[in-house]
């Protein structure tokens, strides 16, 4: 199949290289840039962990001296990306928990104590789920540093209309999905949508043909894809 996608480009490429091991032609068209903000500031606290719903902000904090003095904290990740990314950014206690904002905020509530400390949240500006609210409502003290924000393209990719499915990552990105297609004139309803939650899926006009991840996992999204082809 000829596959749209829209993945910001730290993450596409790796993408993109196994979609093509799966015999798929690819077209990248980031729907999202990720732009770390210059003016972090991480309030000294005695955390008791570190939560993470996105790769991009512990890879916000690379070359920062936040880093260091916080690598000794555990850190909750969503997923196996953000999970690698804290590996990589020389965090040695991780734990990969939830699958999205909300199953991570249940995944703590469950087995940490609020008594324990505060939980340092790193996030972009927006935010699919009400994490914080989740873990306030139930006691929890959090501590929400905003690391980058995800600007919005203005433009599709080249060949982007002759794309015959389509990879949405968030409901942000099946909205501006949307609206550059119509903005293209591309008869988007005539594509494939794979969704990684339902969500997203939700985002799509009634007639859209959409398959759904089991799991909002990459490797459960390349298996509906798998099946559709």
């Amino acid at each position: 199949m000829r596959l749209l996608v829209t993945r910001p480009p730290e993450d596409a490429e790796a993408l993109k290289a196994k979609l093509e091991s799966l015999g798929h032609r690819v077209i990248l068209s980031p729907l999202l840039a990720i732009v770390p903000r210059a003016d972090i500031s991480i309030p000294v606290a005695d955390y008791q962990s570190v939560a993470l719903t996105s790769a991009n902000a512990v890879r916000c904090l690379t070359g920062t001296s936040h880093l260091a003095r916080l690598r000794h904290l555990p850190v909750l990740a969503v997923g196996p990306q953000s999970a690698l990314a804290a590996h990589r950014a020389g965090f040695t206690r991780v734990t990969e928990a939830g699958g999205d904002g909300v199953g991570l905020a249940r995944h703590i509530i469950d087995t940490a104590r609020p008594a324990a400390g505060p939980v340092l949240y790193l996030s972009g500006r927006d935010t699919a789920s009400d994490f914080t609210g989740l873990l306030e409502r139930a006691g929890f003290s959090v501590r929400r540093v905003v690391l980058y924000e995800a600007r919005a393209a203005d433009r599709l990719a080249p060949g982007a209309a002759g794309a015959e499915g389509v990879l949405l990552y968030s409901p942000r990105s099946a909205r501006l999905w949307l609206d550059l297609a119509q903005r293209h004139d591309i008869k988007a309803k005539a594509m494939l949508h794979y969704c990684l939650s339902p969500n997203i899926a939700a985002i799509l006009p009634d007639g859209f043909v959409t398959r759904v991840a089991a799991r909002p996992t990459e490797e459960s999204l390349l298996e509906i894809v798998g099946r559709a082809a």
